[in-house]
């Protein structure tokens, strides 16, 4: 994928500290100071969960943090919106995965 290689606020991408993450047991780069949103975008990810109920794929949204379709799980944290959190060095961040939807105190075979 692609970024912006030189913007007038942030600056040239080739002044910025590259750091290495993990999405879902992958590692890639990210540059210091971008969200998880915009960093897993730049590498090509476009599914960060499924829906709750319907196991539909989720991504980002509207990336201002209202709509919560971005939620993943960041170092053992669930619901974190990663369109509103900075990525960091060896942050371990996860896809949402669906819930086992429970009917009556039985857990549905998904």
């Amino acid at each position: 994928m692609s970024r912006i290689l030189d913007h007038p606020i942030l600056g040239s991408l080739d002044s910025r500290e590259r750091i290495s993450f993990r999405f879902d047991g992958v590692t890639y780069e990210a540059y210091k100071n971008e969200t998880i949103a915009a960093a897993l975008l730049a590498n090509g990810i476009r599914k960060l969960r499924v829906h709750e109920d319907s196991g539909t794929p989720r991504g980002i949204y509207c990336n201002i943090g209202h709509c919560l379709e971005c939620r993943v799980t960041v170092n053992n944290q669930k619901n974190v919106r990663a369109c509103l959190t900075i990525v960091e060095k060896d942050m371990i961040v996860e896809s949402g995965k669906r819930h086992p939807n429970i009917v009556r105190g039985m857990v549905e075979k998904q």
